[in-house]
């Protein structure tokens, strides 16, 4: 097992070396001079050139990605100048809302794919079949930016019955005793149900924006799933036995069916973990999406390199886990 850990993230290296310099050839491209976004548009053309020059804009690529490589030997994530901070203590302060949105979205993905993928799968080419396919492929190939807005309309502007899409929680609440990061955990943590009912609100409406991806992926791997296993032999002999139907479905056939459907579920993870920019950026989310979209229209390049590089170690080392998962669950796999 160890053996084939090591394997593993030794094969994610030339990935890692790869990302690297893609992202630093590309963020070299973008439209727009940093030294003049850091000085402003009235500022001398002198000045601009010196702060060019003290950031190192003026040096050739090659130069510029050797100073890059040696700044990441160090474990130094760079320097964030449109929010003064260093890029790492930007991420430390706003990775716990992106984990919280995407932990909130897989929550909302799952509570609601399991049983319809179940439910279409005992019930096939039923009405509700049928259905449930259709909402799966409209679920999968709907505009993310569309469906927040729709949201926004419906739930705010209409009904009214969620907060503004702004931030995490309102401004005239105090956010929760911080522990984890998470202001629902450490809601519950400081028993703050005030802050509780507010971050759950504001909550709601970004985290089913996102999840309706992962719904409709979920929904469609579970049903496919459970059609292989209705066939499998201990299913008959669980009916044979007496069993309900109720008990035969969930307790036999949801479990094993569930087993090919955690490959895509992490993988589903990993996309949401790193991929929320446009939830984000619609819903104001102060997390690592939002912080992306700025650094870009900032033209600051250290944010964007920093969050493509640990996007792919957090998307390696999620597959690597389910992989384990999967054997843990599945006897027959066997890792050498």
């Amino acid at each position: 097992m160890l053996g084939y850990v090591l394997r593993r993230m030794a094969m994610m290296v030339p990935s890692l070396i790869g990302i690297v310099v893609v992202t630093f050839i590309l963020t070299r491209v973008l439209p727009g001079d940093p030294a003049l976004m850091i000085t402003g548009e009235q500022a001398l053309p002198e000045f601009v050139d010196k702060v060019r020059e003290q950031y190192g804009f003026d040096q050739p690529l090659y130069i510029q990605f050797w100073e890059y490589i040696k700044q990441l030997a160090r474990g130094d994530l760079g320097f964030a100048w449109h929010t003064g901070h260093s890029v790492a203590s930007d991420f430390a302060s706003r990775f716990p809302a992106t984990v919280e949105l995407t932990l909130a979205s897989i929550f909302i993905a799952l509570i609601i794919a399991l049983p319809m993928g179940v439910l279409a799968a005992s019930r096939k080419d039923s009405l509700f079949d049928h259905s449930t396919r259709l909402l799966s492929l409209l679920g999968s190939s709907m505009p993310i930016f569309w469906l927040g807005l729709l949201l926004i309309t419906l739930f705010y502007s209409k009904l009214g019955w969620l907060p503004a899409p702004v931030g995490r929680i309102s401004g005239d609440i105090n956010p929760p005793t911080h522990v984890t990061g998470l202001y629902v955990v450490d809601s519950l943590l400081s028993w703050d149900m005030v802050a509780l009912k507010d971050s759950l609100l504001h909550l709601l409406m970004p985290a089913l924006c996102l999840s309706m991806g992962t719904m409709a992926v979920v929904t469609k791997m579970i049903r496919a799933s459970m059609l292989e296993v209705v066939k499998q032999d201990f299913m008959r002999t669980a009916k044979a036995k007496g069993l309900s139907q109720g008990a035969v479905i969930y307790k036999h056939g949801l479990i094993n069916s569930f087993i090919p459907t955690l490959t895509v579920l992490g993988l589903q993870f990993g996309y949401l973990l790193g991929g929320a920019v446009i939830t984000e950026t619609i819903f104001v989310w102060p997390g690592i999406g939002n912080y992306v979209t700025e650094s870009i229209l900032a033209a600051d390049y250290a944010p964007i390199q920093a969050m493509t590089l640990i996007s792919a170690v957090l998307y390696g080392i999620i597959n690597l886990i389910v992989e384990l998962l999967y054997g843990a669950l599945d006897p027959r796999v066997r890792y050498e």
